[in-house]
């Protein structure tokens, strides 16, 4: 059986009786990844996603402040190149560090430098917006041409991590020759302006390195004591930002029939109880839909009673938090036709499904 109960608080139903509530998920074939590669790792998928959503905000946020003082100033002149002849200098600065020679310092940058500097600011940073923003179901929903730009969703996936992997290596590169190469001079330039010491450059590294490290288990902690808290806590940023990029798009996506999927995944293994393997046997004839809570009128709806009210059909795209995507076609009573009959009362908020594997319940 499944119950809507219409809640002030939507988590009052969930503290009050968390052993009766079976939901179901397709989380059967998500596979964990440890901790130290992954935020806060094992099989918490979402709480990961919430973690990138949230960085990416001052990602962004760090980016563009970034390019306003840059261009805003005369600095973008260390990073764009005025000539070509900084692809062969550059190819032979490479061959240089390639047989463990350093090049003569630039000014500021040597031209392999200078030309990996502008790849990363301007083409790497870009494109990692870009293929995220094809992921985005919302992003898909309100322009179905844009994916199509990177050959369909997976592929922009795949270019997304290729070029996380680019930010990787050109980060372990990049710190590997600030440490090889005049280490004093550059660790005090970065963070001072000017040239320190070699132990105040080692402490300097050393602290960014346990910064780094302590961020990580601590988010990493915290997210697996207490998943939902911290999910509340960076919902802070995240719905903000949601709401004011996407509250007025509307999805201009259309699949006909020929589109929907042959296969589609479902949501989770079937209930292994008895009151299930009745209900299958009989068809779902004693099957109910009931509605209580905070509602002036509680229903207590059949299958039958269902069929008899209006249906919605439609043909979405289902996009899945594990990566795959499929198209189906959907039938049923839409939600908003239930409120009608119920008529919620004004102080209730939120609809709390409450699935019931057991008789009398």
């Amino acid at each position: 059986m499944i119950t809507l109960y219409l809640e002030r608080n939507g988590l009052d139903l969930v503290k009050r009786s968390p052993q009766k509530i079976g939901f179901g998920f397709s989380l059967e074939e998500e596979e964990p990844f440890s901790s130290w590669i992954a935020l806060p790792g094992h099989k918490n998928l979402g709480i990961g996603r919430h973690w990138h959503f949230f960085s990416i905000a001052f990602w962004i946020a760090n980016g563009a402040v970034y390019y306003i003082l840059l261009f805003t100033s005369d600095e973008w002149h260390r990073l764009v190149p005025t000539s070509w002849s900084i692809f062969p200098q550059a190819l032979h600065t490479a061959l240089l560090y390639a047989n463990f020679h350093f090049p003569p310092p630039g000014n500021p940058y040597n031209p392999l430098q200078e030309l990996t500097y502008f790849g990363v600011v301007f083409l790497l940073a870009p494109f990692m917006i870009a293929t995220g923003a094809a992921m985005s179901p919302a992003v898909d929903a309100r322009f179905p041409w844009y994916p199509k730009i990177f050959r369909g969703r997976q592929v922009a996936r795949s270019l997304h991590f290729l070029g996380m992997i680019a930010f990787i290596l050109f980060i372990i590169i990049h710190v590997t020759t600030v440490i090889l190469e005049r280490f004093p001079e550059n660790m005090g330039n970065i963070v001072f302006g000017h040239v320190t010491s070699f132990w105040v450059a080692m402490g300097l590294l050393a602290f960014f390195i346990v910064v780094v490290i302590a961020v990580h288990v601590w988010a990493t902690g915290i997210s697996l004591r207490n998943p939902r808290r911290v999910q509340n806590i960076l919902d802070i940023v995240i719905v903000p930002l949601i709401f004011i990029l996407f509250r007025k798009a509307t999805s201009k996506q259309y699949f006909d029939k020929s589109q929907v999927s042959t296969f589609f995944r479902v949501d989770g293994y079937p209930p292994d109880t008895q009151l299930y393997k009745e209900l299958l046997e009989n068809n779902f004839v004693n099957w109910k839909l009931k509605v209580d809570g905070l509602v002036e009128t509680s229903l207590d709806l059949s299958l039958a009673d269902l069929h008899k009210m209006r249906k919605q059909v439609q043909i979405t795209e289902h996009y899945c938090i594990q990566g795959w995507t499929a198209i189906g076609e959907w039938a049923g009573v839409p939600m908003r036709y239930i409120i009608e009959l119920c008529r919620p009362l004004p102080n209730a908020r939120y609809v709390v499904p409450f699935l019931s594997l057991y008789r009398g319940r």
